[in-house]
């Protein structure tokens, strides 16, 4: 009997192993990884300094843990090269460089995302962090720790971007967040609900340069034996910092599936049943491409996970999208977001409290479609508002 091969250790793979084998706990299940396979809830690294957390506190688990408690077998730095649709098989290639073949009776592709890098000019431009995995962040948060004066420069004010702006202020940094867009979090929020959650960050001290990018980054002496980075915006400011974090998105791993014919948009395309173009292949997480929604989010995933589960073990199931809120750990400028799907035209409305405000995002009907709460009390309106929105992807009865 052919196993189900899983492709990619990240929050997707493992949440989708863990959730089969409460249905199923003999089928054979291959998880391969190109890393070291441990297991670990990137949500996490947005926040992580401020908790001191060292990157061994934060992995939940190495392949051989998992492995045993899975009961999985777990490839670890083991890339796949090919996908042999017709065949049902996977060439793959170890660590050592050694070629070997896998089969497959059912293959889930959960090859997630990698972060979009800008077109930098200057030798410092290969010297900008990302963090998108733990060894990410180990790396990161080595060379912010060598660091004495703490001069942060962070590509990127959306969600991922904010939440590091306020994790790398309240532990100390000076912090500088550059973007293109006018406002923070400009795909999700209104311009107003922005200003405020804006000044919400400026009021720990976190600083912003809008509509404006980073135009060369040259690498210069420091008095403290480290490269200090030379930074010209394209606004004409200049400014000098010590390191460099670029957080401006993720773009799904798509080059594996398109080499083996399988259909892709913005991500893997599946259908509500996580079924991509070729047969008993499946995709979740942040490469799936969802009956047309591309929802890098965690809520979005589990329910994925909950309903591929099933369906690999002989039940088949459509996932379940309901109204999933999504909160942004800025705890400086607390803040919830419900966006409106991307085809549904709204108009906000905006209601001002003490401490925040709440913004609907109305249809022409007058029905509420995503919302945006800004603030402790507007967060207490979260459940309550979360019922009134429709499902994006209705609940399908057996």
């Amino acid at each position: 009997m052919n196993p189900i091969v899983i492709v990619g250790s990240g929050m997707a793979g493992y949440t989708l192993a863990r959730e089969f084998r409460k249905l199923d706990s003999t089928t054979p299940v291959v998880m391969i990884s190109a890393d070291d396979a441990v297991n670990y809830a990137k949500p996490t690294l947005s926040n992580a300094l401020v908790g001191n957390k060292h990157p061994d506190q934060i992995g939940l688990g190495d392949p051989a843990k998992m492995s045993a408690q899975l009961n999985i077998n777990i490839l670890a730095h083991t890339t796949v090269d090919q996908v042999d649709c017709e065949n049902h098989t996977l060439q793959l290639k170890q660590q050592n460089g050694e070629q070997t073949t896998q089969a497959y009776s059912k293959l889930i592709l959960a090859v997630g995302a990698n972060p979009i890098r800008l077109p930098i000019e200057g030798d410092g431009a290969d010297d900008i962090h990302v963090v998108n995995s733990l060894a990410d962040y180990r790396t990161f948060r080595d060379n912010l720790s060598l660091r004495t004066d703490k001069r942060v420069l962070l590509l990127g004010a959306g969600l991922i971007g904010c939440e590091f702006a306020n994790d790398l202020k309240a532990t100390g940094h000076d912090v500088t967040v550059v973007d293109i867009a006018p406002q923070p979090l400009g795909r999700l929020l209104p311009a107003d609900t922005a200003t405020a959650f804006q000044a919400g960050l400026e009021h720990i001290g976190v600083q912003f340069a809008l509509n404006t990018t980073v135009q060369s980054i040259q690498r210069v002496a420091s008095a403290q034996g480290h490269h200090d980075y030379a930074v010209q915006l394209t606004n004409g400011t200049s400014l000098v910092v010590d390191i460099v974090l670029s957080a401006i998105g993720l773009r799904p791993n798509l080059e594996l599936a398109q080499a083996a014919s399988i259909k892709t948009s913005r991500g893997i395309i599946v259908d509500a049943l996580l079924q991509a173009s070729q047969p008993d292949i499946y995709a979740i997480g942040d490469c799936a491409e969802v009956e047309g929604h591309l929802l890098p989010f965690v809520m979005p995933i589990m329910q994925q996970a909950r309903a591929l589960a099933k369906t690999l073990a002989g039940t088949a199931t459509q996932v379940h999208y309901p109204a999933m809120p999504v909160a942004v750990k800025t705890p400086a400028a607390p803040l919830t977001v419900l966006p409106a799907p991307a085809d549904v035209q709204v108009n906000w409305e905006t209601e001002k409290l003490d401490d925040g405000m709440i913004a609907k995002a109305m249809d022409s009907a007058g029905t509420l479609r995503g919302f945006v709460l800004l603030g402790a009390s507007a967060g207490k309106q979260r459940m309550a508002l979360t019922k009134l929105v429709p499902d994006l992807l209705p609940l399908v009865s057996a």
